[in-house]
């Protein structure tokens, strides 16, 4: 997963979350809202109701003129008056009063309330299950009961308050066995909140849209920043990493800017140019390393080889001083040319072999008989095979594309490893053979071995087994060098007085840009 599609879906898991709990919070402020709104509209509502109660009890009821749709109250007697006229007049007390203006709020859909008692006169006034429960608990001292239910048009709220008897009261109820300050019943009310829960349904449902999009456009917002200022920028800066050194690094197009990943630009060219100054520094270093040891080679094969010179001089200075003293014996002088001609081709030969392998190239490829720079390093080392006995067992026939003066050097750096290994004589072995897209050369000596602490540093540069002034311990760290600058690997085993046996494995098809070190 990409990092801009990780960071855009965590950056979108946190709004989600921050806006579900503000959601629910919300939701759940308007709903705690809507209930204590309702609470102080119900309280009020029945004080209202109560000082109306209380208004008509203190004028001992109200009068009104009989007539169709004001009927008398069966429940109380002596409810109906008569003046001179003949006019008739019924009484409507705080019951009825309350009962009355209950039908007008319910008829406008406003709040409903109405009285009720354990004992009621007028069964219609009978307490539901709800009011048994609030009446029960006011003749046990309660004040009051607020409770939310659910029914067929929605929520309601329930609010009940005690009736007290008052003095005022006693002119009906004195003949029912109350005494002031009994509880007569309560006033019960019923505010519908449907209206509320549809306000709140409507407003959660538009936060939930409008949430919807803030997240889906903090998401994209977030997504396309990201890509902007972040990943097109890492993906640049990533592009000139992959293509340098190849390029320039004044060449390679890097972001801009004075942010963290501007640092980080500026931070890679600034290493860039430090990489390159060390590189070229590095190549000198190697270059010199290289031609030191290979002149530390050359200086000791040139120490065998003077013996090797000095015996064709000597026979040729043998026949030059008979010459001499016989010239005109043309049988002899031609025989003695012949050898003299012989010796010097022989000299000549070898000192273009030390010539060849002194010269100092760049590592090139090019096609060559492997096989046959095996033979010729290992005939250079010919003056210090004299008590071992050298063993060639080579399979590559044909031309292959290698650099041989590399290959002529890491040779020479292993045979005279190996030689130098058995002061009491041995068995040099030279192998090579082709194995799928690999060349294999191993060199094996029956000599004095290695340690496994000593194989691990045997390619550290200046690292040495050998006595003081027998070698400089940078032969097999150039040798090892030059095999990877070929694209190649050597490896080593060995077991202490049982001999070593270096492995050489190089590309037979090898990348050009393996070689430009």
């Amino acid at each position: 997963m990409r990092l801009r599609t990780k960071l855009s879906i965590l950056v979108t898991i946190i709004v989600i979350i921050s806006f579900g709990i503000t959601f629910y919070r919300t939701s759940s402020f308007q709903n705690e809202l809507v209930i204590g709104q309702t609470e102080r509209q119900a309280r009020m509502l029945a004080q209202q109701i109560l000082l109306t109660r209380k208004w008509v009890a203190d004028h001992n009821g109200l009068y009104f003129i009989k007539k169709e749709g004001i009927a008398s109250n069966p429940f109380l007697e002596g409810s109906d008056i008569e003046d001179l006229s003949g006019q008739v007049y019924v009484m409507r007390n705080p019951a009825m009063v309350t009962r009355e203006l209950s039908e007008y709020a319910s008829a406008a859909h406003l709040s409903r309330f109405r009285v009720t008692s354990l004992k009621p006169v007028n069964p219609n006034n009978a307490p539901d299950p709800f009011e048994r429960s609030a009446l029960l608990g006011f003749e046990e001292g309660g004040q009051e009961l607020i409770d939310i239910v659910k029914s067929a048009e929605g929520r309601l709220l329930r609010y009940m308050v005690p009736l007290k008897v008052e003095e005022a009261c006693l002119t009906c109820h004195a003949r029912h066995g109350y005494k002031i300050g009994d509880t007569r019943g309560a006033l019960s009310l019923v505010v519908p909140i449907s209206w509320a829960d549809d306000a709140i349904a409507a407003n959660n449902h538009l936060l939930l849209v409008i949430g919807a999009i803030t997240i889906l456009l903090t998401a994209l917002t977030i997504y396309l920043l990201i890509d902007l200022l972040v990943v097109r920028r890492l993906a640049m800066l990533s592009e000139a990493m992959n293509n340098f050194p190849a390029r320039n690094i004044t060449d390679l197009k890097l972001p801009a800017g004075s942010d963290e990943i501007g640092e980080l630009s500026w931070s890679f060219s600034e290493l860039g140019d430090r990489l390159l100054t060390s590189q070229a520094e590095l190549q000198k270093t190697r270059e010199r390393m290289f031609q030191h040891e290979k002149m530390a080679a050359i200086g000791q094969l040139a120490a065998g080889i003077a013996h090797e010179v000095n015996n064709p001089l000597s026979g040729m200075r043998n026949c030059v001083k008979s010459l001499r003293e016989d010239s005109e014996n043309g049988e002899r002088r031609e025989r003695y040319l012949g050898l003299i001609d012989k010796g010097l081709r022989r000299i000549g030969q070898i000192v273009g072999q030390l010539l060849n392998f002194s010269r100092k190239e760049p590592l090139r490829p090019r096609k060559v008989d492997i096989d046959g720079v095996i033979r010729e390093c290992f005939e250079l080392l010919d003056y210090q095979l004299k008590n071992i006995d050298l063993k060639l067992d080579l399979n590559l026939s044909g031309p292959r594309l290698i650099d041989a003066e590399a290959l002529k050097q890491t040779l020479l750096n292993i045979g005279l490893n190996g030689i130098q290994a058995m002061p009491e004589g041995g068995t040099l072995s030279v192998a090579s053979r082709e194995s799928g897209r690999d060349l294999i050369i191993s060199i094996s000596d029956t000599g004095l071995g290695m340690d496994a602490g000593e194989i691990d540093h045997i390619f550290e540069p200046f690292y040495t087994t050998k006595g003081q002034g027998e070698g400089t311990g940078l032969g097999l760290s150039v040798s090892f060098s030059l095999v990877k600058r070929m694209g190649g690997d050597i490896t080593v085993e060995s077991v202490r007085d049982r001999g070593t046996s270096f492995t050489i494995k190089i590309p037979a098809e090898p990348e050009l840009n393996i070689w430009d070190g």
